[in-house]
């Protein structure tokens, strides 16, 4: 069975030409080109009058692959991508979290500081208080002692020191009559210096020097 279709000829396709199953639609191989041409031909023809082209269809087990392919490489791609991107987000928290860790810690030193300093010089301020007290309590114990332990007998002051003859009434009399020491060492002529003198013994040493 032949029919002629403007610039294309077809005829029916033997049985085990027919691709697919028994349930597979009815095709035909045009004779010219052989190029598959679909049941749509006759019905082109019979309602416009002329063979429309064939529309060409991949295998669609050949098209699920390449779609499941490019989607796997698109979320590899996209992986890798959002791996980076946190990785970097990442590091760059990391660091602004140390640096937040270290501003802490300079604080806490920093106050720790101030208030060694406080403490120091609070303990500095209350010892002197301390000592101040008991450099009071000193001289009032002092002032008390020589007020009860020297009634009427104060000490000499410079105006009686310098007084001279009102002073040597003060003065014990057998304190009064003292004499400086008599030099009774032999003297070999009235003019040698005693042992009590300063000069005693020069000469006798530098004798011996100048015989030499």
């Amino acid at each position: 069975m032949k029919v002629k279709l403007a610039a294309h000829s077809i005829h029916a396709s033997p049985p085990w030409q027919r691709p697919g199953s028994a349930g597979a639609p009815f095709k035909r191989r045009c004779v010219k080109c052989a190029c598959p041409v679909c049941a749509r031909v006759e019905a082109s023809l019979r309602y416009t009058g002329r063979v429309t082209p064939p529309r060409r269809r991949g295998n669609p087990v050949y098209s699920l692959t390449i779609l499941i392919a490019t989607g796997a490489i698109t979320l590899l791609v996209g992986g890798a991508i959002g791996l980076l991107i946190g990785r970097r987000l990442s590091a760059d928290g990391q660091r602004l979290r140390d640096t937040e860790r270290k501003l802490d810690q300079m604080t806490q030193d920093k106050r720790a500081y101030e208030n060694s300093v406080v403490e120091h010089f609070s303990q500095t301020a209350r010892l002197l208080n301390t000592l101040t007290d008991s450099y009071r309590n000193v001289h009032n114990h002092l002032a008390s002692g020589a007020e009860t332990l020297c009634a009427d007998k104060g000490p000499v002051s410079l105006e009686r020191l310098q007084g001279g003859a009102e002073d040597d009434a003060e003065i014990p009399a057998h304190l009064a009559q003292i004499q400086p020491p008599l030099d009774y060492a032999p003297k070999t002529s009235p003019g040698e210096k005693g042992m009590l003198n300063e000069e005693f013994g020069i000469e006798r040493q530098r004798k011996p020097v100048e015989e030499r």
